[in-house]
């Protein structure tokens, strides 16, 4: 886990005179904790603490695998049925993410078939695809709806270049509103007595490092899909 060093600082109150585990140094403050607070308490302190960060740490590695999965939704010039798994159809009244409703088949490097289990919504299949602003041209010939990937033009790689950027900032927010949350928690138990203040600045530093680690991944894989998007 990577929030050791607050949780650490716990255990080192516990364990007396240890100085040192891994790069972490325990503190007066925490050595005088063991003085206020029964054994008990103190490991409930940290198992808190570890789970504030292990909830924190399953949300931003969510993040990360929503960024993936929004990313493959740009086209890279070569037809990848992931291409429509951001258009919804309005089915009965409720947005139903199209994959769920079709077959999308990919019979050529440069075409994508799709095939509605309800032939009576071909329509609105159509229109959906027109609306989501993927720069796709759907043909529907009444029994299926085929779809030509033209050739990317500088222009819109260009166009798609900024719509990586933007999923990877939307990525990105996120891991900070994670972390605010995190950071949030971590002061509370401050206010509220249940740590020391260097208990709390140490949690909210490994907060920050997981932040930077995450943002720093989001990143490398929105750079990664810009050099696919680029690739003539």
């Amino acid at each position: 886990m990577k929030v050791t060093a607050a949780v650490t600082g716990v255990f080192l109150a516990v364990a007396g005179p240890t100085q040192h585990v891994g790069a972490f140094v325990s503190r007066p403050a925490l050595l005088a904790t063991t003085h206020a607070r029964p054994l008990s308490s103190l490991f409930m302190v940290a198992e808190e603490i570890q789970g504030i960060a292990s909830k924190a740490e399953e949300k931003m590695g969510k993040s990360i695998e929503s960024v993936k999965s929004n990313l493959v939704t740009i086209r890279t010039g070569r037809a990848n049925a992931a291409m429509l798994d951001r258009v919804n159809v309005e089915y009965y009244g409720v947005e139903t993410p199209l994959n769920q409703m079709a077959s999308i088949s990919v019979p050529s490097a440069q075409q994508l078939q799709v095939d509605p289990y309800d032939k009576s919504i071909l329509g609105e299949v159509e229109k959906a695809i027109m609306e989501a602003e993927l720069g796709l041209t759907p043909n529907n010939d009444g029994n299926t709806i085929r779809i030509n990937i033209p050739s990317l033009t500088e222009e819109r790689r260009k166009e798609m270049l900024k719509q990586c950027k933007a999923i990877g900032e939307e990525g990105k927010v996120a891991v900070r509103n994670i972390r605010r949350d995190g950071v949030d928690a971590i002061k509370k138990m401050e206010k509220n007595s249940e740590i020391g203040k260097d208990q709390s600045l140490d949690g909210q530093d490994e907060m920050q490092k997981m932040t930077d680690k995450t943002t720093k991944e989001i990143d490398n894989i929105v750079a990664q899909k810009e050099k696919e998007v680029m690739k003539v």
